[in-house]
């Protein structure tokens, strides 16, 4: 399984931007597709975007089209997201999570194999 640890998260105005990245260890990072998560307080865990293994297919859900880029760099084993025109609703806790094979898009909590450890993104009004 792949070890990933997020980065990136902090706190910024409503129609501020951020960049999250997740670094992953083993081999298998660039086999696998790819996907970002986020869970505020008292709701479910809930899919933001999917990146497929080489990168040359991306999927969102539909609160963040338009607004959030997944990107990933798989020479540096790392997965990207982009976010701008941030608004309060998108505070949370941000997961990326590894698929468990490499047809699979990353697009439900069901799919993901490994998960990194979160980092916290807030944006005040």
């Amino acid at each position: 399984q792949a070890q990933l640890v997020e980065s990136g998260g902090g706190l910024v105005q409503a129609g501020g931007s951020l960049r999250l990245s997740c670094a992953a260890s083993g081999r298998t990072f660039s086999n696998l597709p790819m996907g970002w998560f986020r869970q505020a307080p008292g709701k479910e865990r809930e899919f933001v975007a999917a990146i497929n293994w080489s990168g040359g297919s991306t999927y969102y859900a539909d609160s963040v089209k338009g607004r959030f880029t997944i990107s990933r760099d798989n020479a540096k084993n790392t997965v990207y997201l982009q976010m701008n025109s941030l608004k309060p609703e998108d505070t949370a806790v941000y997961y990326c999570g590894a698929g468990k094979n490499r047809i699979v898009l990353v697009t439900t909590t069901q799919r993901v194999g490994s998960w990194g450890q979160g980092t916290q993104v807030t944006v005040s009004s």
